[in-house]
């Protein structure tokens, strides 16, 4: 009897466990790998103080890499995608314990209309994955809700958990963040 119940724990355990996402598979996987993954682009990284950050910014603003964003707390990268079209990169990390744990990233065409369907979200999207895929190697496992309405493309090395979704019609989303910090925060 007592080998016949352990059988149908066993099998309980077994379902439950398979019962994990492929996202919640890959997460788990490589959180326990140990492997450390800092790298964000331009020198930029995870881990950085904000004083690093200011300087390594500053010194490509001197180089005409980078320059100041529209809004007071943003940094803007002028880039060519992957399609070769022309487009704007702004960004501004977050901090914990004076650390960059998350780096927020906006992408939008240059000349972007609502008329112009070479230059929508859907497009901005492929190719800012594929631009990702380029930076940081092939990867992106498609994630939804249960009705689709909220769709992303994430990506994960160790450490370092990369998102991207459509944010509005004219641009992407773009979420590379530190996940043991992260969780540590919340």
């Amino acid at each position: 009897m007592k080998s016949a119940s352990a059988l149908l724990l066993a099998c309980l355990i077994s379902t439950l466990l398979s019962c994990k996402t492929e996202y919640q598979k890959l997460e788990e996987d490589e959180l326990s790998s140990g492997k450390v993954e800092n790298e964000l682009y331009l020198g930029l990284e995870l881990g950085m103080t904000k004083k690093q950050f200011y300087e390594t910014c500053w010194e490509l603003n001197h180089k005409g890499i980078l320059t100041n964003g529209p809004s007071e707390l943003s940094v803007e990268y002028s880039l060519k995608m992957p399609s070769d079209k022309p487009a704007k990169m702004r960004f501004y990390p977050k901090f914990h314990k004076d650390k960059i744990y998350l780096m927020p990233i906006e992408f939008s065409y240059d000349g972007w209309a609502p008329w112009n369907e070479d230059l929508n979200a859907d497009k901005l999207l492929e190719d800012t994955i594929n631009l990702f895929e380029e930076w940081y190697g092939k990867g992106f496992i498609e994630v939804s809700n249960k009705d689709r309405s909220q769709v992303a493309f994430v990506k994960m090395d160790g450490n370092r958990r990369i998102r991207v979704f459509k944010k509005h019609l004219s641009s992407v989303r773009a979420e590379i963040v530190d996940l043991p910090v992260q969780k540590m925060t919340e």
